[in-house]
């Protein structure tokens, strides 16, 4: 048994130094993590000549979390399988150097192997560090011969490589972590900020949750009448069971509610107490705490089954921060319907303002006159003065009818008095909270381009109609929010041409930008079916896809101007 690492491959080795060199090189060209694994165990074995080889990754206790083997099945595979703890010989490896052994069985700890074995079970075993952490356990067994100081110094030199690489890995995949959330987080806050029913924001910030962190359920708990904390949505596997289900005092999520800070938990199924009958049949777990004004009042719990990998010190980070910006989210998203509510009231005091001071006062005005008229009609004046006050009160319903169809009007379509040139600036304003930056946008009339207020304005507002031109301006509020969902882009461009007018004249909308492409399922979204039947109720065409000869998406739509 080697008693310390060894720097490096020594020139006494059996390997050639080529070989070596060329096997810590495949080890440390991979990024992924089970790629870094399924490599290093591979290449150990081959150069050792081992039949059989694996990796036990193990966490902070010690305990086997994972493997990876060189085969379905053997001695080492068996083992770890039959138990999820490195128990007997295999648990002797020590934390630095090597365990090599002639015959396993023959170790004072051994234990595990299966009896009928041939009767000679060489093992070697190292330690795989990432950094001061023992990561996990190399295995080789069953070496014709057995295993040599050349094999030793082998594997310390590989379980090095080994170990870098996997820090590595580690790094990159906590990156990928980090940037899912993050783009998680944005997508969610999107949507809240576009509006939608409270019940469906906490599903949604639930299911993102759970996809964002691979798991196979995800609930929220949030306090209910007397301060009880009830699961008040859940999602995945076991939903049902989840929903409605009551979090005690003194349950971990009581405990995340109380201290305000989020834990994780190996597997709920093996734990000694579980406040919660219905979380029973899950393996590991993770809480996270949902904050407000004055402190956590809700808890983000996230399930995975029995079996799989337990969460880690960095999903806890991320779950925490996703919370706390789904948290911050809904808040704006309150803010900003509470201020829809108060600009709806102050739009129904103008609605009633006009009707008393116009409609309602010109009615009266009517009222009056007709009631002149029947009075004098009561006393014999001459009909022509009769005819008179009639017409005139005839002419006031008309203007009284005027003005309410015109307060209708106002109120079904509130921009109709609004250039599509300020409707566009408009849209493209609200559009950078959602980008994370300004789209740029031209409208072209005749191959000149429209600025706001100039003249070519007006001609442009004369060609295109009223209902076209909400038309093009949801067409482009629709291509923008696509484009803030899905696109992952750094620069969008809007552009309307008009040309002609007329029947013979058309008006062409393009969005287009610089992201990743076309969602698979965006072409059976709603939005996208909506602007088809927009252009087909014009007699035009609209159309999706990638940019020609380079990256992103390009939407165009197009009708006639008559």
């Amino acid at each position: 048994m080697a008693d310390e690492t060894l720097p490096g491959p020594p020139p006494s080795t059996g390997v050639p130094r080529s070989d070596l060199v060329g096997a810590v090189v495949a080890v440390a060209s991979e990024i992924e993590l089970p790629a870094v694994l399924d490599r290093f165990v591979e290449v150990a074995a081959r150069l050792t000549g081992a039949p059989h080889g694996a990796v036990a990754v193990v966490n902070e206790l010690g305990v086997s979390t994972s493997f990876v083997s060189t085969e379905a099945s053997g001695t080492v595979a068996d083992a770890l399988r039959a138990t999820p703890l490195a128990l007997g010989a295999l648990g002797e490896v020590p934390v630095t150097g090597t365990l090599r052994l002639g015959d396993a069985r023959q170790h004072p700890a051994f234990r595990g192997i299966p009896p009928d074995h041939p009767s000679s079970v060489p093992f070697l075993g190292t330690s795989v560090h990432v950094g001061s952490r023992v990561f996990g356990h190399l295995y080789l067994s069953e070496k014709p011969g057995g295993f040599t100081q050349d094999d030793e110094d082998v594997v310390v030199s590989l379980a090095s490589a080994a170990g870098a690489a996997v820090a590595n890995a580690i790094l990159y995949a906590d990156a990928r972590r980090r940037e899912h959330w993050l783009r998680a987080g944005q997508d969610l806050t999107t949507t809240l900020l576009a509006g939608i029913d409270e019940d469906d924001a906490l599903e949604r910030i639930v299911s993102t949750a759970r996809d964002a962190d691979h798991a196979d359920a995800a609930a929220l708990a949030l306090p209910g009448v007397g301060g009880e904390l009830l699961i008040e949505v859940a999602v995945g596997r076991e939903r049902h069971k989840l929903l409605g289900a009551p979090m005690p005092p003194g349950s971990r999520a009581w405990t995340v509610v109380t201290e305000g800070q989020g834990l994780i938990t190996s597997s709920l199924a093996r734990a000694r107490t579980v406040a919660t009958p219905a979380m029973r049949s899950f393996g590991p777990a993770l809480f996270a705490p949902v904050p407000a004004p004055g402190g956590a009042v809700g808890v983000l719990i996230l399930l995975r089954k029995v079996g799989a990998p337990p969460f880690e010190q960095a999903d806890l980070t991320t779950a925490e921060s996703f919370a706390a910006q789904a948290a911050l989210a809904t808040q704006l998203a309150a803010g900003r319907h509470a201020q829809d509510v108060a600009a709806l009231l102050d739009e129904r005091e103008r609605i009633a303002r006009d009707l008393h001071d116009l409609a309602i006062q010109q009615l009266f005005a009517t009222g009056l006159q007709l009631e002149t008229a029947r009075r004098r009609a009561a006393r014999g004046v001459d009909a022509t003065e009769l005819t008179a006050i009639i017409d005139e009160a005839l002419d006031n319903v008309d203007g009284s009818v005027r003005q309410i169809r015109r307060i209708v009007h106002d109120l079904r379509d509130p921009d109709a008095t609004t250039g599509l040139v300020e409707r566009l600036r408009r849209e493209a304003s609200l559009a950078r909270s959602g980008l994370g930056f300004a789209p740029s946008f031209v409208v072209n009339l005749d191959g000149a381009t429209v600025v706001e207020g100039s003249l070519d304005e007006g001609q442009l507002n004369g060609r295109v109609s009223p209902d076209l031109t909400s038309d093009v301006v949801a067409v482009v509020r629709e291509g923008l929010a696509n484009a803030a969902r899905h696109a992952q882009a750094s620069s969008v461009a809007v552009r309307v041409r008009v040309l002609g007018a007329g029947p013979k004249g058309s008006v062409r909308v393009e969005v287009e930008d610089d992201g990743t492409g076309l969602a698979p399922d965006l072409r059976r979204s709603s939005g996208t079916r909506n602007l088809a039947q927009r252009a087909r109720l014009h007699g035009g065409t609209f159309e999706i896809g990638a940019v020609p000869g380079g990256p992103g998406t390009l939407l165009t739509w197009e009708t006639p101007l008559g």
